[in-house]
């Protein structure tokens, strides 16, 4: 797959950047002509991982999230990386209902969420700190035009 487009943004984990994310990241994949569907589906994939690293990578309230959107010609990759404590157990966690914070009324839904929504979901611990998520999203509409073409 070739690379059509690229883009970052890193920001302060805090609730109230929650929304500039999705839209952020709503308004660059426009460059691919998405269904309202697949925008609403990337926006509610965006929200529960940037609001998972708000919740759980920072127990002291201080840190940062990067997001990385690579377009391509009928896809996209969204790349959600923070650099707090990890998730002690990658299997549990991806698991439906299971949340480390019960106290705080948490479905414990946020990966099961992300991944109804997108293609594909890989989550990993860094090394280095902190967590990996990594959403995919096939564009509907580009893979009919490139059919068409071909």
């Amino acid at each position: 797959m070739k690379e059509i487009n690229k883009m970052e943004i890193k920001f302060k984990a805090k609730s109230e950047n929650e929304s500039f994310a999705r839209a952020s990241v709503a308004g660059f994949c426009l460059q691919l002509n998405p269904t309202i569907d697949e925008i609403t589906d990337i926006k509610t994939a965006v929200s529960e991982a940037v609001t998972n690293s708000v919740v759980h990578a920072y127990p002291n309230g201080n840190g940062e999230i990067i997001i990385t959107v690579t377009l391509y010609s009928s896809s996209l990759k969204i790349e959600i990386r923070d650099f707090g404590v990890g998730i002690k157990d990658l299997e549990k966690a991806r698991q439906p209902f299971y949340t480390t914070r019960p106290d705080d009324e948490r479905s414990g839904m946020g990966f099961t969420v992300m991944e109804s929504f997108m293609d594909s979901l890989d989550v990993e611990n860094m090394g280095s700190g902190g967590v990996k998520v990594t959403l995919t999203k096939n564009i509907q509409e580009n893979k009919e035009k490139i059919k068409k073409l071909g």
